[in-house]
């Protein structure tokens, strides 16, 4: 099963393997609170700051960021292969709980396979 959730969120039980999908580490979070930091499948500064969260962008936003992850097999890869063998909970700084970069990764993974079981975002 594939959630997200904010890094600075800590559910009860059942975390699953804590995976960091932003390109900048985190205030305040200590690196024993992350299983795995794959800063490769986060956006690029640029498409990062052009999306701004906008939530017209939002459609061109995954569009481009889809492209820019065919990039990054290995990274989308390993990533299904951690998923494959437990849940993983992918882990995001941004203040926008819908419309970020988790989440579409979320959705890229699903249509490559992965997120078997019904995935869900973690408040």
């Amino acid at each position: 099963m594939i959630e997200t959730a904010r890094v600075y969120t800590h559910p009860d039980g059942g975390r699953g393997f804590r995976l960091l999908v932003d390109r900048l580490w985190p205030r305040g979070i200590k690196k024993d609170e992350v299983d795995l930091w794959l800063k490769e499948v986060a956006p690029s500064d640029a498409l990062r700051e052009w999306y701004g969260h906008e939530p017209g962008k939002w459609e061109e936003f995954k569009k481009r960021y889809f492209a820019a992850l065919e990039g990054h097999p290995g990274e989308v890869e390993k990533i299904l292969e951690i998923e494959s063998g437990r849940d993983v909970l992918l882990l995001y700084g941004s203040r926008e709980e819908r419309l970020n970069n988790a989440t579409a990764l979320k959705e890229y993974l699903e249509k490559r396979g992965g997120g078997q079981a019904v995935s869900r975002r973690v408040d």
